[in-house]
């Protein structure tokens, strides 16, 4: 498969997660992020881990437990978290900041260099997006914000970690992101049980909520996002990313009923031509780099 069939079928993994806010506030029983992550995740996990009929084997119980807090665990309630206690423009324009943490981090975790191109892309995108989604009525909540930030942090390390350590030989990407899933998903699971109780009551719009957001936003999107880390540049995910505040907004409008200005129109502009202009910068490795890094990985791995 080429790069752009790559690209195009990553890209549908932060479109998906565009619809966690509307989803989130639409249809969930409020106060339950811990329950709605833990949903989102261990369901998902363990089908994915049914159908690719894979386990861990040594080192990766461990890698595959911290990348599943890292990716899942600690972000999925973050997220929701984000989602309760800011309005999605909000909420989402603290997503865009998360190309520009990929870019610093991935300098000293992948050792990547800082190209000039790719660190425009990533500012430009953020700074669209800000345009996109915030609007003069937009309210900040200290608690929100830092949930926010918590959560694009966490991803993005688990991210980079997950671009470092690469996928063990003859591992699908389908187990490997029910590996994932799972270990978030457990990792929740005492923590939904002390900290939260239960719903008083679960409607057919919130079953309907979380079966979407375990099936479209967790199995399929992860499966399609954890096969892009591992084929293209840790910066052509990392721009895609802004995908998810740009959809959140557009089903704001289509569906909720929001206004679009011309502000919205002029960042939704700037976010799409840093998204493409930033996947010219980020170029692949050279060729001759591949063999020391499937060493590295061949040795990480036993």
């Amino acid at each position: 498969m080429n790069r752009l069939s790559t690209l195009l079928l990553t890209a549908l993994a932060p479109m998906a997660w565009g619809t966690t806010y509307l989803v989130t506030t639409a249809l969930l029983p409020p106060g339950h992020p811990l329950l709605a992550g833990f949903l989102r995740a261990l369901p998902a996990g363990l089908i994915a881990i049914a159908i690719g009929r894979r386990l861990p084997r040594g080192r990766w119980w461990g890698k595959a437990s911290l990348l599943g807090v890292l990716n899942i665990g600690a972000f999925f309630p973050l997220l929701f978290l984000a989602a309760e206690h800011l309005p999605g423009g909000v909420a989402a324009a603290v997503a865009g900041a998360q190309p520009m943490i990929v870019l610093l981090l991935g300098a000293l975790v992948v050792r990547e260099r800082i190209r000039p191109g790719t660190a425009a892309a990533a500012a430009a995108g953020a700074g669209g997006v800000a345009l996109v989604v915030l609007g003069p009525a937009a309210t900040l909540d200290a608690f929100g914000l830092i949930a926010a930030l918590a959560g694009i942090t966490s991803t993005a390390i688990g991210m980079l970690l997950t671009k470092r350590w690469g996928r063990p030989s003859g591992v699908g990407p389908v187990a490997y992101a029910g590996w994932q899933l799972t270990a978030g998903g457990l990792f929740l699971l005492p923590l939904t049980l002390i900290f939260e109780p239960l719903p008083t009551s679960i409607d057919a719009g919130a079953v309907w909520g979380y079966v979407w957001l375990g099936t479209v936003g967790g199995l399929l999107a992860y499966v399609l996002w954890f096969r892009g880390l591992q084929e293209l540049p840790i910066m052509a995910p990392g721009l895609l990313a802004l995908l998810s505040p740009v959809v959140a907004t557009a089903l704001g409008v289509l569906v909720a009923g929001e206004r679009f200005t011309g502000v919205q129109a002029a960042g939704l502009a700037i976010v799409l031509v840093a998204l493409v202009a930033g996947q010219f910068a980020a170029r692949p490795r050279r060729i001759a780099e591949a063999p020391a890094l499937s060493e590295e990985l061949v040795l990480s791995d036993r």
